[in-house]
């Protein structure tokens, strides 16, 4: 099996996080400034099998898109246009941010690493990641 990666796409950053080759455990990878994310994507994927791509999907309490998925509808051409045969799911990824930093709480770290939001973006998409293997 190859390994599903998963992104919180961020205007200046984005957290990746990455399953085991038997797709059962979600964990952080690192997390990449936006702009060199393609290019980061594209070496990862010459030393990993991936399978697909699962893309957080911000929406508002209310089910409507989030101001941020104009962004990632731009991003997502982007990808599917570098990687066409790649499959591309979304995952709802609603509260993350918030879940990643009582994560960090419950596990005991000083405030002042709770305030890293590199920390907090890859975290958030480890999320994303295990909700998605959660669903299917």
């Amino acid at each position: 099996m190859a390994r599903i990666l998963a992104l919180d796409y961020g205007k200046v950053r984005t957290g990746v996080a990455v399953t085991d080759e038997l797709q059962l455990i979600a964990s952080g990878l690192t997390t990449v400034e936006t702009r060199e994310l393609l290019p980061f994507l594209e070496n990862y994927l010459k030393e990993e099998k991936v399978e697909k791509f699962v893309i957080g999907l911000p929406k508002q309490m209310d089910n409507s898109p989030s101001e941020s998925e104009e962004l990632i509808q731009s991003f997502l051409k982007r990808l599917s246009h570098k990687f066409p045969s790649m499959p591309i799911e979304r995952q709802d990824e609603r509260f993350t941010s918030k879940m990643a930093v009582q994560s960090m709480v419950d596990g005991g770290l000083k405030k002042k690493k709770r305030q890293n939001k590199a920390l907090i973006d890859e975290i958030s998409a480890t999320l994303i990641l295990q909700a998605y293997l959660n669903r299917i």
